[in-house]
């Protein structure tokens, strides 16, 4: 196990070195300067010059570049040109808020959408299956944001039972910190329960009708037994899968969420640095974005070795 994990982490070095160079090229070549924003529009050009100076933007690409690196090796993401604070204490004021978003909406998804999705495949054709497709269906065509709107105006205006907007850190106490995450999990994992249930009950609906699947059954196993013991183990390959990218996508996508609940995540931050054009925070938020998929994928392919024993290492 140990020589496979550092196998998938070598192999994942020269992806994000590719993600690096893409990130930086892409950042520099694009129309815009950056001392034009930070100078402002009456800006002299002797000022806009000392800007680019102190920032190396007249430096060759190369030399940039191999500086840039050089200081993201020893942990330096830079300063944000607008509000001139490290951007890794800026990430890190926002990481808790996205983290928290994603991890309570990817558990509430998982508790409720992976017994539909096996109920649904047990019960195909019935009323019971059609049911939770419909279900599926509703979850895939409803906005965020305006699941979002019912339960604020619902539970937050009308009944007053959890406030409007913000966010708590959960160091300041659990009961705070559930009543802002409530909503905005239940909203988010909406779309989500829609994707894994139907993802559960197509995996399901595969293994199903396999020969050891018959053989439990003949050999009078509870039923019950059968589908968790059996049938779940093989086919949850995919819904894993499918787990493991909505985790990824919640962290580094949950920006319509953090607006609509006012929470400072860093959904939010990557928005308003690509509106002003703070390359330092942008770029730390592209790799950042990059860095969570290909630790992703590799618990996934770790999740793969444990379940399927044909899997080697």
């Amino acid at each position: 196990m140990l020589g496979y994990l550092l196998r998938r982490i070598f192999a994942a070095v020269p992806v994000m070195g590719v993600v690096a160079l893409f990130v930086f090229l892409l950042l520099r070549l694009t129309p815009g300067d950056p001392a034009a924003i930070l100078a402002g529009d009456n800006a002299t050009p002797e000022r806009l010059e000392r800007i680019r100076t102190s920032l190396g933007l007249n430096e060759p690409l190369i030399v940039q570049f191999i500086t840039w690196v050089n200081k993201l090796l020893h942990g330096d993401l830079g300063t944000s040109l607008i509000s001139n604070l490290p951007v890794m204490k800026m990430i890190g004021q926002r990481v808790e808020p996205s983290i928290s978003i994603a991890l309570c909406t990817i558990i509430l998804a998982v508790i409720v959408a992976v017994p539909l999705g096996v109920i649904a495949a047990w019960k195909h054709g019935t009323w019971i299956d059609r049911f939770v497709m419909g279900l599926s269906v509703l979850g895939f065509s409803v906005p965020v944001f305006v699941v979002g709107y019912i339960l604020i105006q619902v539970f937050a205006i009308e009944l007053r039972w959890v406030p409007v907007q913000g966010f708590r850190s959960i160091f300041n106490g659990f009961g705070p910190f559930f009543e802002r995450m409530v909503l905005p999990t239940c909203a988010l994992s909406f779309i989500y329960i829609a994707l894994i249930a139907r993802m559960t009950r197509a995996a399901m609906l595969d293994v199903l009708g396999e020969d050891y699947v018959r053989t439990a059954r003949a050999k009078g196993i509870n039923e019950v037994a059968v589908m968790m013991r059996h049938a779940l183990r093989n086919a949850a390959v995919p819904v894993i899968t499918v787990i493991g990218t909505g985790f990824a996508l919640l962290i580094s996508g949950v920006v319509v969420t953090e607006s609509v609940f006012n929470i400072p995540g860093i959904g939010r931050l990557t928005v308003d640095a690509v509106l002003a054009r703070d390359y330092p925070v942008i770029q730390a938020m592209i790799l950042l974005t990059s860095l969570i998929y290909v630790v992703v994928n590799l618990l996934i392919d770790v999740a793969y070795t444990l379940l399927d024993p044909r899997i080697r290492y």
